[in-house]
Formats: structure tokens, C-alpha cells, sequence
């Protein structure tokens, strides 16, 4: 199984994208089938030509509206058109996800609910089309993982039936924002519309992750045009590849190890007693921070204080950021965005002479697992049979049998 490689050639739009997709050598029937299926195929004419952009060549999507009806789109009518087709489910799920982020997003930029949102351009058929079109042929795809590299957004003004706006569009900043997304500034002089909504909306749904493999073959590729002029090609390409970033182990293709983004945040405190320093890191811990450090340091004016460090999910940055103010004496956090490869692992128990016990799991990368019984169920032991903690473990290692899990690798 391939994977599949977006290339922003500046920026990302959706017509551009479908044109890629098409020129991959993904059928003009399997990206029009869930429009059928969605009761859309008298609304819209699709046509996808041979065009040049700078002299490059690729595929320009030109869909013509056919749709004569005055009413506007509501992300509550889109919706209810998603969930209401006979489309499969995790193509359905797909489409669904790119709405309702565009939904969130005006909403945000509106002051008003997402179901409340009325979708202007993109609830045009022309952007239902588009993506529709890219989920569709990414799911015909089915790569094992989606990388793309960062766009860039253009600058000036765009005219909406918000009227004048400028660029980059209040929704795009929004998607970026709430997808923490990394983008480019460079091309500032150049004004257009590099990155569209829809484009960013399908990035940042559809990417698993948000910068190219370090090292990968190509397989195929296609380019789709866009309808801008500018003193470069404007085109974006798709590219089939074969990355070697991870090595697949076992049978069931699992990754590991995995590479996962999180936050570090970390501060120094020298006005808070050692009792509420260690309350604080315990409030980081059972909020979910992954890991939590604290060491004493000498300060200024040669204070006693506290250097403290957490490792924490992307996700929760902000909620994070918060416990900082409102549970410590810091006046300030520095915080930072980092890579980290981790093995997977997964809980369950295992039966051995000391019956069912719990333990954990780790797959290394040659295949081979390890495991590993939980620190609470060596404890139990130590205390119910007064051995020490090192013959436990080595008991449970020699006489465990049936593994049971209970969850997937992680």
C-alpha cells in the first residue's frame, strides 16, 4: 500500500487538488459516484481539461452550475445531505469532517453557532463538487498515510459575497489557527489568493502528517491547475509514494515506532512553598500531562525555586497553559512544539501462576514485544507473598501464558 504526498505549489485550493487527483489517474466515475449517490448529478457539469501553468502542464477542473435553485446552503442542510446519503461510512466521515471544520471555523469568525452558518461559497455546488470530489478520490486511493507540505496563504484582497475581503480569508486564519497549522510567509510581494478555505479545510482534514517524509520514492504523480496567473506555476501536485520514515511490523501493519507531536511546557517558580509545588505537578499529572519534571534550582537574589517541565498532548496546550495561572505562582510559561517517536504499547492482563494480572505491552521495532507487568500489581504481590519485587517479576516472566488486551496498539 502507498502513500500519498500533497505538494502546495504555492498554496491549496479545491478545484486544484480534484485536478491532481484526476490527473493520478483516479476515474472521472468514481469521484461523480457520491454526487449521484447524493442526489447532486443534475445540479453541476464536470469537466476536467489539459491545461499549462509557466509552461508546466496538468489538469485544469472546470465544474459548471446547473443548480437554478435561489436557496443559500446552511451547514445544517449540508449536514443533514452527508448524513442522509447512501455513501460508505468512512467516506461519509470524511466528507463530513471537512464541513463541519469549515462550519466551526465561520462560525467562530461570524460570532455565531456552526448549524447556524450559512455557507456563501462554499455551499456553491461548484465547492460541494470539490469536496466531495478530493474525499472521493482519496478513499479510492486508500493510502496507508497522507503527508503534505506547508502552504502558503497569499496576501491583498479577495471579492466574496461578503464583499471585499482580505487575504488570507477570515476562515482560512481560523482553520490554521485551530489546526495549528505551519504555514509560509514567503511570496508576500505577490497578491492573490494562494490558499482557499476549501483547500485548507481538506488539508487539515485529510493529512496525517503535515510535512513530507524525510526520505521516499515517487510512484506516480499528477498536477492540477489553478485559474490564477501568476510569475510562477500555480499548480499543486499529488504524488504516490513509498516513504521511509517508519518500518511496519507484525501482521496487522502496525507502525512503530510512531512519530506524535506534542507540547512542552515548563516553568521556574520561586515564590511557592515545596508543598504547593508538589500538589501543582500531581493537578499537571492527573489532567492528563504525560510526563511532569521538577528539580530545585538557585535563583535570582540566590533563591531556592523550582524549574518545572511537562510533556503534554497538542490538544490540550491551552487548557494547559491555563492550570499554569490559575494553580501556580508563575507569571509566565515558556512553551515549545516538538517531535517525539514513541513505541507502541497496550494495556491488558496476563494469566500466570500468580493468576490474572495486569501488564503492558511494548512492540519493538525488529517486531518482537516486550512486556511488562504494571508497577501496582508487583507491589499487590510483594505484599501478599512477601517476596521481593525482582522474584516477582521474574516469576511472572517465566510462567506467564495467555496474553488478553484491552485495547488496540497505541
Amino acid at each position: 500500500m502507498e502513500d500519498v504526498f500533497i505538494e502546495c505549489s504555492p498554496g491549496i485550493s479545491g478545484d486544484m487538488l480534484l485536478g491532481a487527483f484526476y490527473d493520478l489517474g483516479v476515474p472521472k466515475e468514481v469521484i461523480e459516484q457520491p454526487l449521484i449517490d447524493l442526489g447532486l448529478k443534475d445540479l453541476y457539469q464536470i469537466d476536467f481539461k489539459e491545461s499549462k501553468s509557466c509552461s508546466i502542464r496538468g489538469i485544469k477542473t472546470k465544474v459548471e452550475s446547473i443548480d437554478c435553485s435561489p436557496i443559500k446552503r446552511t451547514w445544517k442542510s449540508i449536514k443533514e445531505l452527508i448524513l442522509n446519503g447512501h455513501l460508505e461510512e468512512n467516506l461519509k466521515k470524511i466528507i463530513y469532517g471537512v464541513f463541519e471544520s469549515l462550519a466551526i471555523a465561520e462560525g467562530k469568525v461570524h460570532g455565531i453557532k456552526s448549524d447556524d452558518v450559512h455557507f456563501h461559497e462554499i455551499g456553491a455546488i461548484d465547492s460541494l463538487v470539490d469536496v466531495i470530489g478530493v474525499c472521493a478520490a482519496l478513499n479510492y486511493l486508500n493510502p496507508k498515510k497522507v503527508y503534505c507540505n506547508e502552504p502558503i496563504l497569499g496576501k491583498g484582497f479577495v471579492q466574496t459575497e461578503h464583499g471585499k475581503l482580505s487575504v488570507p480569508a477570515p476562515a482560512v486564519i481560523e482553520l490554521v489557527r485551530q489546526k495549528n497549522i505551519k504555514v509560509l510567509s514567503h511570496c508576500n510581494s505577490i497578491e492573490g489568493e494562494l490558499s482557499t478555505p476549501t483547500g485548507i479545510a481538506l488539508l487539515v482534514n485529510l493529512v496525517d502528517y503535515p510535512e513530507p517524509p524525510s526520505r521516499y520514492s515517487i510512484n506516480s504523480y499528477g498536477v492540477g491547475i489553478g485559474n490564477l496567473k501568476f510569475p510562477f506555476p500555480n499548480l499543486v501536485r499529488v504524488y504516490k509514494i513509498t516513504s521511509f520514515n517508519n518500518a511496519s511490523f507484525n501482521d496487522n501493519e502496525q507502525i512503530s515506532p510512531k512519530r506524535e507531536e506534542i507540547i512542552i511546557q515548563e516553568a521556574w517558580i520561586d515564590d511557592q512553598t515545596p508543598e504547593d509545588i508538589s500538589n501543582f505537578v500531581e493537578k499537571l499529572r492527573n489532567e492528563g500531562a504525560y510526563d511532569v519534571s521538577y528539580q530545585a534550582i538557585n535563583m535570582k537574589k540566590n533563591r531556592i525555586g523550582f524549574s518545572i517541565q511537562a510533556i503534554l498532548p497538542i490538544e490540550k496546550k491551552e487548557f494547559f497553559r491555563r492550570l499554569w495561572f490559575d494553580y501556580s505562582n508563575t507569571i509566565g510559561v515558556r512553551e515549545r512544539t516538538q517531535y517525539r517517536w514513541i513505541l507502541l504499547r497496550r494495556r491488558g492482563e496476563c494469566s500466570t501462576i500468580f493468576g490474572n494480572i495486569k501488564v503492558k505491552q511494548t512492540l519493538k521495532p525488529d517486531g518482537s514485544i516486550i512486556m511488562k507487568p504494571e508497577n501496582d500489581e508487583v507491589l499487590r504481590l510483594n505484599l501478599e507473598h512477601k517476596i521481593s519485587t525482582y522474584e516477582i517479576r521474574k516469576i511472572i516472566k517465566e510462567s506467564s501464558k495467555k496474553f488478553r488486551a484491552f485495547e488496540n496498539w497505541k
